[in-house]
């Protein structure tokens, strides 16, 4: 299990070569997909599926709960968040200029009424995927490098520099790119918005490499994993969650 700071956005004990596995994907080794979460391989008394690991926040007493059920003839992660807040989280090294492409599929059982992509105290969201990058010096000034290097002497290992949320949100436009109202090193891109296709999957695709650099502006570095996350902390809401496959794919 990994605990984290309150900032949610970034996932600050998302941490690199942290002592989880890694699963690095060179240029010379280039199969056509990388298996993030092939959720649909496993069997429900798994309880969590293989290589993802509960991430906690200290300061939030309340965590959803995450398990693998079977949904009709295929099994995939089901969330539910009683005004909580934790997540499941996937590091694994992946170059986004080779796989650029993440697919996954979702289904909420609604929108949070309170939630807000613009304010602290509505930071929730039915669904969620986190995308973490890995820090890289060159992007940063001198203060953020001594920054992440007393994080580093401190905890053995850099944070991620960054991340992009993919998020459904409540009334937001599809589209929508704005800061974490927490931290600026992260971006919420809104991928589905409001009630209308509550209980429904809904198969997503993603450019997260000109994801990144639309909202960033600047190359992307190295994606140094990936979380899901449905949290009502803030809200005090009650929602559930499902989470299908999740692929990074080259270019077509």
């Amino acid at each position: 299990m990994k605990t984290a700071t309150r900032c949610r956005g970034c996932l600050a004990g998302f941490g690199l070569l942290g002592g989880w596995l890694l699963l690095p994907v060179a240029a010379g080794a280039e199969p056509a997909v990388v298996e993030v979460g092939k959720f649909s391989a496993a069997q429900p008394e798994q309880g969590l599926p293989e290589g993802w690991q509960p991430l906690i926040f200290p300061k939030i007493p309340r965590h959803t709960v995450y398990r693998l059920v079977r949904d009709g003839d295929t099994v995939v992660v089901r969330a539910e968040a009683t005004a909580s807040a934790s997540g499941l989280t996937r590091e694994i090294a992946v170059d986004p200029r080779v796989y650029p492409i993440l697919e996954w599929r979702w289904k909420v059982s609604d929108v949070l009424q309170k939630g807000d992509v613009t304010r602290r105290d509505g930071d929730d969201y039915p669904a969620r995927i986190y995308v973490t990058f890995a820090y890289n010096q060159a992007d940063v000034g001198v203060l953020e490098r001594a920054r992440f290097a007393a994080w580093r002497m401190f905890y053995g290992h850099y944070p991620p520099a960054g991340a992009i949320n993919y998020i459904w949100e409540s009334r937001s436009a599809v589209g929508t790119i704005v800061p974490n109202p927490y931290t600026d090193r992260v971006r919420m891109i809104v991928v589905e918005s409001g009630p209308d296709r509550r209980d429904q999957w809904r198969q997503e695709r993603r450019d997260v490499y000109a994801d990144y650099k639309q909202a960033f502006g600047r190359e992307p570095p190295m994606i140094s994993g990936v979380a899901i996350m449905t949290d009502t902390d803030n809200t005090g809401e009650s929602v559930s969650a499902h989470y299908g496959d999740l692929v990074f794919r080259k270019a077509e």
